[in-house]
């Protein structure tokens, strides 16, 4: 409708996954890299978790592309399935003859014994077998046990059935279950597909529209594009979702610029946030509508999109400085009265100050902050304890899996700030002033951009960094555990080796691998290892 206004061939920004649209982000190819990984790699599990529209469909359409033709795949997207259901249907994607139930019922073996039996003879003449099970976080346990044993069969040099199991983030946490630890110990490669950054967003935006064949100036500027990635948190399909309605907004009102007013508007209709009186969305294909009839138009009939708003996983933000002692203590000061209930439908408790949130916070780390130390960060340090900055989102505190405090933003940017102390799949559970309440995460993203503050705890050997050349007999003891390997006999030194170690580690816990120790590798680091820290669960159950 838009698409001769603007100068462009066609639509660019539909939802559909038309392979001309294609953009690979450096996280999306270090995704598919995983998977390619995995498929040489001898077997076992692979995990590839990313939120709701991050691109993880993508990326999987990219690794079956790249599958050599010597590999037998059988993709299932439905897995809400029994074991029996589940074992006849990779019966079917192999296309494997199974012996038909005697009587009326069906038993795991007679779709055991065809399978184990195809793998064996397909690997007896050079061929390997990819089981891919998308939306995998709606497995139920006993059909991931199953899919364990799947794995038992085995050469003396590789497994004969490569599983990759694609979710969304709950999916890492079904795998760190207890219950699921023989699973957990067969996962040889494991990433979570992060959002897009805002340079990325800008590139993806430019991408769609010169694929779309723009002919004219692009219709959003830079600042445009920056606004789209706040919008939007860098999640591709919550980018189109925006973009189109912002497209077909800027066309109603005969803007050949999408304004900063038109994608708040467009952010309103498409993600359903809730807007002051005043700022109300314009309900754009209504205007549209009338637009036209009064140009004696034919009546259109417009197709509106469904949205799904999730909160995405951007990178982690640089420890801001520590505020000034007399900021601190006006903070102090206006922590005392908790803020202001909120509209319906939105978070109605909340601290004015961060610092009445640091002493909510501080029990679940064993310590306590007095209420007329000015800095939260510096008192803590004398516990071993280190604030840690973010606004990577939902995402990243899945990741960390540690209670924290959330910074929420009113209509005028003005802060309030909540302990978070349960996350699950679709909801999350907040403190304040001794009270709690639980929202759903559409709710909580009317309010909160993604900026939450946490402690981590350093091990007593890490001096703040580390140079080549310095003893790192912690650190490779840590990484020895974590692995569930010996520790290694005589002094570790920080070297090439040590790094790849690190670089290993990383990547196994889907982190980005650099090599280099900083907070985030060292708290899923002493997580792996087994060190006791507060999680998000565990403050639940204390909470009062």
């Amino acid at each position: 409708m838009y698409a001769k206004f603007f100068g462009l061939g066609q639509e660019p920004f539909s939802i559909a996954p038309d392979p001309r649209y294609l953009f690979m982000s450096e996280r999306h190819r270090e995704a598919l890299a995983h998977l390619l990984y995995g498929l040489r790699g001898g077997g076992g599990f692979v995990l590839l978790t990313g939120e709701i529209g991050a691109g993880k469909t993508t990326v999987c359409r990219c690794f079956l592309e790249q599958i050599p033709p010597r590999c037998n795949v059988a993709y299932i997207f439905n897995p809400k399935l029994s074991v029996i259901e589940l074992l006849k249907t990779v019966c079917e994607e192999f296309h494997i003859p199974h012996v038909a139930p005697t009587g009326d019922v069906e038993t795991v073996k007679q779709y055991l014994d065809p399978l184990n039996e195809f793998l064996l003879r397909t690997h007896a003449v050079g061929q390997n077998n990819v089981l891919i099970i998308d939306e995998a976080q709606n497995l139920s346990a006993e059909v991931l046990e199953q899919l364990r044993l799947l794995t038992n069969l085995e050469t003396s040099e590789r497994k004969l059935l490569q599983i990759i199991l694609i979710g969304q983030p709950e999916l890492r946490s079904m795998v760190a279950q207890p219950a699921l630890e023989q699973l957990a110990q067969r996962v040889i490669a494991r990433f979570h597909l992060q959002a897009l950054s805002a340079a990325e967003t800008a590139q993806y935006v430019r991408h769609r529209l010169e694929v779309s064949g723009l002919a004219g100036p692009a219709p959003f500027d830079a600042a445009a594009l920056r606004r789209v990635h706040q919008l939007a948190r860098g999640v591709p399909r919550r980018i189109n979702l925006l973009c189109d309605r912002a497209l077909l907004g800027a066309y109603a009102q005969g803007q050949r610029q999408v304004k900063r007013a038109t994608l708040n508007k467009a952010a309103a209709e498409v993600f359903d946030q809730a807007s002051q009186p005043s700022q109300r969305p314009m309900r754009w294909v209504w205007v549209l509508g009338l637009a036209l009839a009064a140009a004696g138009a034919s009546a259109l009939l417009l197709r509106t999109q469904p949205s799904q708003p999730q909160p995405p996983e951007p990178q982690p933000a640089m420890p801001r400085p520590a505020p000034t002692a007399s900021a601190a203590s006006a903070a102090t000061l206006a922590a005392a009265a908790p803020a202001a209930p909120a509209l319906a439908g939105r978070i109605s408790l909340a601290w004015r100050g961060e610092h009445a949130a640091w002493q909510d916070l501080a029990p679940a780390w064993k310590t306590t902050l007095p209420p007329d130390e000015p800095d939260a960060c510096r008192a803590f340090r004398s516990a071993r304890l280190a604030c840690f900055r973010s606004e990577g989102g939902l995402a990243v505190l899945r990741l960390l899996d540690r209670p924290a405090i959330l910074t929420l933003r009113d209509g005028a940017g003005q802060p309030s700030y909540v302990t978070l102390v349960q996350l699950g799949a679709q909801s999350a559970t907040v403190r304040a002033g001794g009270s709690s309440e639980t929202v759903s995460l559409s709710t909580l993203a009317r309010q909160w951009q993604g900026e939450f503050a946490t402690l981590w705890r350093w091990p007593e050997a890490y001096a703040g960094k580390l140079g080549a050349g310095q003893d790192a007999s912690w650190l490779a003891a840590a990484l020895a555990k974590a692995a569930d390997e010996p520790a290694q006999r005589g002094p570790s030194r920080y070297d090439a080796a040590l790094q790849a170690r690190i670089a290993a580690f990383q990547r196994a816990q889907g982190l980005k691998v650099d090599g280099l120790i900083g907070p985030i590798t060292l708290m899923q680091l002493n997580r792996a290892a087994g060190v006791q820290e507060p999680r998000l669960d565990s403050l639940q159950a204390a909470a009062p």
